[in-house]
């Protein structure tokens, strides 16, 4: 069944989404149709959920946490199922989050294979490892001596040019990984794609094994931001799609149609926290789905101060002490979202990368 990008979501899930969007987030504690997996269910919830434990092996993911991180401690995790769509609370171990927030923030970000959404107006002056101080080893907008960096707009009579200041606080709203999706046409280019980081690869396939990483968008929201409902139907194989919570809370909202047809649309709202995981598979792969609202105030206390002064053990790669100093504090009003997916299926994906 083909399904339209450009299709507007049912009236029901609209209902739903705009509610939460204008729900204040003092009452979201007490809202009692907003899943929070971080409590204990209630009676009701439990009828309409599923819980079951997570497939893979404790030890399993403990071994791709230390593959990506070299020090992790393995947990026991369960998943909340519900017509499709997974959710695992508190999938990331604390270290693997900040870890995880400072390769894309630093590394990816600071790569110019990946689009951002300021790509479209504005020509981005990079920064490279010989500007930057000698206890970097990779580039980063974060970095002091990046501050005078100036971002100037492709065309100077509509747009004026950007501070780093003014582009990491407010501008950035996204950035593509791997495949570039097109957000206009709503279509992955033909061109084969940038390699995709390998070690972020290994890391969602690790806990993850159904899909490849072949895209990803990650979303960087501030409280009042939201994301509005819609589906992603632009990849021609229909894998999992994994999304990964960072920094501050987020009220998600998934719709799917009546069943039967002439009753109201099926719909769940979901209150994600840092490390949490949403795998939407099965019915809920083409579900309709947004974000309603960041909630201000909820970024967990060992990232708040990201990107200064974290894990001095990590040789700089978290935290960079005094050098990120100006920017300390900068995630705590921040919600990261990545949101990965396969595009082709592996036949398409060899001859993608034959051709490149």
């Amino acid at each position: 069944m083909a399904l339209d990008a450009h299709e507007r979501p049912p009236e029901g899930i609209k209902r739903i989404y705009k509610k939460y969007q204008k729900l204040q987030p003092h009452a979201l504690n007490t809202e009692p149709e907003l899943l929070n997996q971080h409590r204990s269910l209630s009676d009701a919830e439990r009828l309409k959920l599923q819980i079951s434990p997570l497939h893979q092996d404790p030890d399993e993911l403990y071994c791709f946490f230390e593959r990506f991180l070299r020090d992790a401690q393995s947990g026991e995790c369960s998943q909340i199922s519900w017509n499709g769509l997974s959710i695992v609370p508190s999938l990331l171990p604390k270290a693997v989050q900040s870890r995880l927030l400072s390769r894309l923030l630093h590394r990816d970000l600071s790569n110019p294979a990946h689009k951002t959404n300021v790509h479209v107006h504005y020509t981005i002056p990079y920064p490279v490892s010989e500007s930057l101080s000698s206890s970097s080893s990779t580039p980063s907008f974060f970095d002091p001596i990046a501050s005078p960096i100036v971002f100037q707009p492709l065309d100077p009579t509509v747009h004026k040019p950007l501070s780093t200041s003014q582009f990491l606080n407010k501008k950035l709203r996204w950035m593509t990984l791997g495949g570039q999706y097109d957000w206009t046409r709503k279509l992955y280019p033909e061109d084969p794609p940038p390699p995709f980081p390998p070690d972020i690869a290994d890391l969602v396939q690790g806990c993850f094994p159904a899909m490849r990483a072949q895209a990803a968008i990650v979303n960087l929201y501030s409280p009042g931001d939201t994301l509005s409902l819609h589906r992603d139907v632009s990849e021609s194989c229909d894998r999992p799609l994994v999304s990964i919570s960072l920094g501050c809370d987020g009220v998600f909202v998934i719709g799917l149609p009546a069943e039967p047809e002439g009753e109201e649309e099926r719909v769940a709202v979901v209150r994600l926290k840092s490390g949490d995981a949403v795998i939407m598979a099965g019915e809920a792969r083409y579900a309709w789905h947004g974000v309603p609202q960041i909630v201000k105030g909820t970024c967990p206390e060992f990232l708040r101060d990201w990107p200064y002064g974290l894990s001095s053990e990590s040789s700089g790669e978290d935290g960079g002490g005094e050098r990120y100093q100006m920017w300390k504090g900068w995630i705590e009003g921040k919600r990261i979202n990545l949101n990965v997916r396969q595009m082709w299926d592996q036949d398409a994906e060899k001859q993608h990368v034959d051709e490149g």
